[in-house]
């Protein structure tokens, strides 16, 4: 027998399970959403920290999860940025960012992955969203209705279909939807690092010619840390033994916070840049890394991710006010302009970044030294790029203003 549900979201992690919790609180209990993905299984094991955007933040106030994870979320007070080379004595600071986007509200918070996909995944179940520990194998779209296949399980029809399944989605591929973009021939080394002294909640970016390396901040005086290599570099530093990865640690980290201990996992990812050239097809719309990957140098993936939900979650929901098909072209061609132009912006400016700061250059440090320092002693600029990077610029959906959906 065929199972029925009006949404089936195919991939468990923030986005898809965030535009579960949206739809349910918006539309009730007669609206029936379903998550699958073999993940969801067990808990969770993600040694990453991700930063939350001020209107991230809202979101997941809106959709009651972040009571749950505010006593792990460190507040990100200041940011420095600094430019320089590995070796050179002194790392000046370029530019600095402070401030808040409204009073007793800062541009950005720290969370660890696995806290929040913990607290996601609690209120989807308290919300009654249907999980299945279950890869999708297959779908197919026949007049007003998409029938999904699970690998184990009844078949599922449903109005629509979301594909939330990373970078490598199998359901893009099967919809034919192409993408476009590029390796860089990085990898992001990440690992969690206690340290002696109070980091006092601020976030330090140090772009070297390789990439940048940056510590974030966590509760109880520890740091996660992003830190781009060339990938045979970042394979190597990561193989080596403890002592060996100390000492390299060492040397891009500094002393200013006393005596330094690795104590999470360490693990490289490959980075690019990765767009989908369409983000909707016949009764599937993409979410999340399925549509886009960018690169970290600007810490907004999972931030976009969470645009994306939030934006959808309003298209879905006003469209079923409305009494409209919520799978039907119309109403996921409204999500899909929405969502290219930011996502491709997003896209640019993270790699010009990454080919602007990570080289050996002198002309183009130079270059871009002066811009920062520009940017530094402009204060009208420095709150435009506090705004972008909090998230509430452009065509903000409901849930990031902070209002109801």
């Amino acid at each position: 027998m065929t199972a029925r549900t009006d949404v089936f979201i195919a991939g468990g992690g923030f986005a898809g399970l965030a535009l579960a919790i949206a739809l349910r609180r918006a539309l009730g209990p007669s609206f029936a959403v379903t998550v699958a993905d073999p993940a969801l299984a067990a808990p969770r094991t993600d040694a990453r920290a991700s930063a939350i955007a001020a209107a991230t933040r809202r979101m997941l106030e809106q959709i009651d999860v972040w009571p749950a994870v505010a006593g792990e979320a460190q507040e990100i007070v200041d940011m420095v940025v600094t430019d320089s080379r590995l070796d050179d004595a002194v790392r000046p600071t370029f530019l600095t960012f402070a401030g808040e986007v409204a009073p007793g509200e800062t541009f950005a918070w720290m969370v660890e992955n696995a806290v929040l996909l913990a607290a996601l995944r609690e209120r989807a179940e308290a919300e009654a969203v249907t999980i299945l520990t279950t890869p999708v194998t297959g779908y197919e779209a026949a007049g007003g209705t998409v029938t999904v296949t699970p690998e184990a399980g009844a078949p599922v029809a449903a109005r629509l279909l979301v594909a939330a399944d990373g970078v490598r989605s199998r359901l893009r591929d099967l919809a034919g939807i192409a993408t476009v973009g590029w390796e860089y021939g990085q990898s992001a080394i990440v690992t969690t690092v206690a340290h002696e002294r109070e980091h006092g909640g601020r976030a330090v970016e140090h772009f070297l010619p390789a990439g940048p390396f940056a510590i974030l901040p966590l509760v109880r005086n520890r740091a996660s840390l992003v830190w781009v290599e060339k990938t045979p570099e970042a394979q190597r530093i990561v193989g080596l033994p403890d002592d060996g990865f100390h000492e390299e640690l060492e040397k891009r980290f500094g002393l200013h916070l006393g005596a330094l201990e690795a104590v999470g996992p360490r693990q490289a990812y490959p980075l690019g840049l990765t767009v989908a050239r369409a983000f909707v097809a016949e009764r599937l719309a993409l979410l999340g890394d399925a549509a886009h990957r960018v690169h970290p140098i600007a810490g907004q993936g999972l931030n976009l991710g969470l645009r994306d939900a939030a934006a959808l979650a309003e298209t879905i929901a006003d469209a079923a006010r409305l009494g409209l098909d919520i799978g039907g072209p119309d109403v996921l061609e409204r999500y899909q302009r929405w969502r290219r132009f930011d996502t491709l912006t997003m896209g640019l400016a993270t790699d010009g970044l990454n080919r602007l700061f990570s080289n050996g250059s002198d002309v183009l440090r130079l270059v871009r030294d002066l811009g920062l320092g520009m940017v530094d002693r402009t204060p009208l600029l420095k709150k435009v790029f506090i705004r972008e990077a909090a998230g509430l610029s452009g065509a903000v959906p409901r849930l990031l203003r902070g209002e109801e959906l």
